[in-house]
C-alpha cells in the first residue's frame, strides 16, 4: 500500500520552529526533523530516512538559506542529509556518512541481524516486522534502502556556535548513545535539541558504537544544565521536569 498523503508532516511550534516527521514511518524509526529559522540563516536538525525528497519542502517553509544538522550519523537521522549544499556534524560522523554503507540500518526486521533486533525488544520497543506503515511509491524496494553517502561541508566540536542572526546555539557533544551524539543549546532561552542523547522513550545504549560509560556521564551533565525545554530527536518535546526524571531513571538503571 503506498501512502494518499503527503510523506511529511509539519507542525509550526511557534514564529521560529517547525516540527516535521514522517507519519508512515514506525515511531521507532520516525525521528523528529526540527527546521528553525533565524533573521539571517535557517538550520534543520536531522533529515529523517530520505525515502522521500525533503529539501523542497523545507525551502516552502523558509526563505533564508539553510544548513542541514546531523545530532548524530543513525539512518533515521541522516537520510536526507545529501540534499542540502551545507552539512554539517561532529567530526566521529564523517567515518560513516562518506563510506557507501557506512551508516547501515534498515527498514524491516530481516534487515537486521536476530541478536541486534532482539536488543531493541529488551529495551522496551514493541516492533512490527515492517516499519512502513505505507510506500512512498510503488516501485520503492524496501529491502534496497540505504542512506545516500555524503560528506560534512565542515564538522562541528564541543563549544562551537551556530548564530542564524538572532538565535545561538552552543554545540554540545554528548556521546553515549553513538560517538558523534551532539545537542544544541539556546542558553538564552533554556531550549535543547537533544537529538538521541535524551528522548521520552527508551533510550538505546546497546549498539556496537554505544558507550554506557559516556552514556552515563552525557545525562549527568544534561541534568545539570539549565534546560527549560527539550525538542528530542524522538516522540514529543518535553520540559525539565520530565528531563530530570529521564535521567534519573537511566541513571538509576545504569549505576545501581
Amino acid at each position: 500500500m503506498t501512502s494518499a498523503e503527503p510523506w511529511f508532516a509539519s507542525r509550526r511550534v511557534d514564529d521560529g520552529l517547525w516540527r516535521l516527521w514522517e507519519p508512515n514511518v514506525h515511531p521507532f524509526a520516525r525521528c523528529n526533523i526540527w527546521l528553525v529559522a533565524g533573521r539571517d540563516k535557517a538550520l534543520v536538525v536531522d533529515t529523517g530516512l530520505g525515502v522521500v525528497p525533503l529539501a523542497h519542502v523545507v525551502a516552502r517553509l523558509v526563505a533564508q538559506p539553510c544548513t542541514a544538522l546531523a545530532t548524530h550519523y543513525h539512518f533515521d537521522h541522516t537520510g536526507a542529509l545529501h540534499e542540502f549544499a551545507e552539512r554539517v556534524g561532529h567530526r566521529n560522523a564523517t567515518h560513516y556518512l562518506e563510506r557507501r554503507g557506512g551508516v547501515g540500518g534498515a527498514l524491516t526486521r530481516r534487515g537486521y541481524a536476530q541478536d541486534v533486533w532482539q536488543s531493541f525488544l529488551d529495551a522496551g520497543y514493541e516492533l512490527p516486522d515492517e516499519l512502513l506503515t505505507s510506500l512512498p511509491r510503488l516501485d520503492f524496494d524496501v529491502d534496497g534502502y540505504a542512506v545516500t553517502p555524503c560528506s560534512l561541508t565542515y564538522t562541528l566540536e564541543e563549544g562551537d556556535v551556530i548564530d542564524l542572526g538572532d538565535r545561538v546555539f552552543t554545540v554540545l557533544h554528548l556521546p553515549g548513545h553513538s560517538p558523534d551524539s551532539i545537542g544544541l543549546f539556546d542558553e538564552k532561552h533554556g531550549v535543547l535539541f537533544s537529538g538521541d542523547a535524551v528522548y521520552d522513550g527508551p533510550l538505546l545504549d546497546t549498539g556496537e558504537d554505544a558507550d554506557r560509560a559516556a552514556y552515563v556521564s552525557t545525562l549527568e551533565r544534561l541534568r545539570a544544565l539549565p534546560v527549560q525545554t527539550v525538542h528530542a530527536g524522538h516522540e514529543a518535546s518535553f520540559g525539565r521536569e520530565r528531563l530530570m526524571e529521564l535521567c534519573d531513571a537511566y541513571l538509576r538503571r545504569r549505576l545501581e
